[in-house]
């Protein structure tokens, strides 16, 4: 069974409170919950972590190296300063999708820059949290296109 793991970064843990004008009512529960759901209607593993702590994100990619089939990362405000977070993407094999709830380039300037989407296999901003569904979808597509060139 595929395995996708979801990293979410700093202040995501806020979700449904913080700024909902901007980010929506639903919270992080309603994302994992929502793509479990999803999970296994596809026969895929999800696992979900939060950290407001840059350092535990990188130490997650790099394990998501060898435990995971795909990630999905939502870097939150890292995405505009870090670029050890990006070097991490960068650093492993495993596919990544940059997934951002608001869309990034409609907002305040300095959000239209990624470390992070130079190394990632695709970017979604601005469709809620369905984008996390959104990315999913396109990693099992990609992990099943791999699984069959063998």
């Amino acid at each position: 069974m595929p395995k996708i793991l979801v990293l979410n970064g700093p202040n995501l843990n806020l979700l449904g409170r913080r700024e909902p004008e901007i980010y929506g009512k639903e919270t992080l529960a309603d994302v994992e919950q929502r793509l479990r759901r999803w999970g296994e209607t596809a026969g895929v593993k999800i696992e979900m972590r939060q950290s407001n702590h840059e350092g535990d994100l990188i130490d997650w990619l790099h394990e998501a190296d060898a435990t995971a089939d795909g990630v999905i990362l939502n870097p939150g405000g890292l995405t505009h300063s870090s670029v050890s977070l990006g070097d991490a993407v960068a650093g492993i094999a495993t596919p990544v999708v940059e997934v951002h709830i608001s869309n990034v380039f409609a907002r305040e300037p300095f959000r239209a820059h990624s470390h992070v989407s130079r190394a990632a296999i695709g970017v979604i901003s601005g469709l809620g949290i369905e984008g996390y569904v959104l990315a999913a979808r396109a990693l099992l597509d990609r992990i099943r296109r791999e699984q069959e060139k063998g």
